[in-house]
């Protein structure tokens, strides 16, 4: 029975407005893998592009090198393509060539089946007022629930 692996992008939902979500598999050599189920994944500062080809990336995601790897061992921040239906990928172009949009990944996960899958969203970055009022809205659930739970007991 293998373990649960879920790597989350913490950052994601403060530093962006979440639009549209998509979950795609990821082409992953044999020690890159290895490492993900390893939990040895990074994907805090990575984000998604399009080549020349309409084929989608993930740029800047962290796979630590195997720690049984060879000399055969893979780079730990190459670029790794990302398998999505091709209506989705040229939704996804148009939307970001047009609007400005960008894609970035929310979490990395391991499936039913131990394959490795990524949770991406189409997503608009966040003003510093818009940052301050999420802040601001955090702070205020927290006391909130403090005051039920002591009215409670």
């Amino acid at each position: 029975m293998q373990k649960k692996i879920n790597i989350k992008n913490k950052r994601a939902r403060f530093d962006y407005e979440l639009l549209d979500t998509y979950t795609a598999g990821i082409v992953l050599s044999g020690t890159e893998i290895k490492s993900i189920r390893e939990s040895k994944a990074s994907i805090s500062e990575s984000f998604c592009e399009f080549n020349d080809r309409g084929e989608l990336f993930v740029i800047n995601m962290q796979v630590d090198e195997y720690s049984h790897g060879t000399h055969f061992n893979h780079m730990p921040k190459a670029e790794r393509k990302l398998l999505l239906n091709r209506g989705e990928l040229k939704k996804l172009e148009k939307e970001v060539k047009n609007s400005g949009l960008t894609i970035i990944p929310l979490n990395l996960f391991l499936n039913d089946r131990g394959l490795a899958k990524i949770n991406i969203a189409l997503a608009k970055g966040k003003k510093l007022y818009d940052k301050r009022e999420s802040i601001k809205d955090r702070d205020n659930k927290k006391n909130l629930d403090r005051i039920k739970k002591s009215f409670n007991n």
